[in-house]
């Protein structure tokens, strides 16, 4: 039986990390799509990279799957996209869903208090 270690341990085996600087980077260039995977109460309450697309964890599947009614035309297979959350782990087990989809070009950014505190633009 597996764990929750066990999961976000595969999920940070295959996920890329950035740090958060060279994401920061790629955000103020415009060469990537942003996603925050935080419920939205806790956007709310902190705020979120400025223009990233809100994706709740719990919904990223059908809003990856170009097959639902819900897919996001922001989200194509080829796409660089960088995810952030609370802490990291959630982006980490996203990104892993999305390289299952087949989604070749995932990092995940970590935690938005790091990105906020390393002077990311925030909304």
């Amino acid at each position: 039986m597996k764990t929750a270690q066990d999961y976000l341990a595969e999920a940070n085996a295959v996920v890329p990390k950035i740090a958060v600087e060279g994401a920061i980077a790629r955000h103020t260039a415009g060469e990537a799509v942003f996603i925050d995977v935080r419920d939205g109460s806790e956007i709310a309450e902190t705020g979120t990279i400025a223009g990233a697309l809100h994706i709740p964890r719990g919904f990223v599947e059908f809003a990856a799957d170009d097959a639902t009614p819900f897919h996001n035309d922001a989200l194509t297979k080829d796409s660089e996209i960088i995810l952030v959350c609370g802490a990291g782990g959630m982006a980490a087990l996203t990104g892993k869903t999305l390289i299952d989809m087949g989604y070749t070009n995932v990092s995940n950014a970590g935690g938005f208090q790091a990105w906020k505190d390393a002077g990311g633009a925030t909304e």
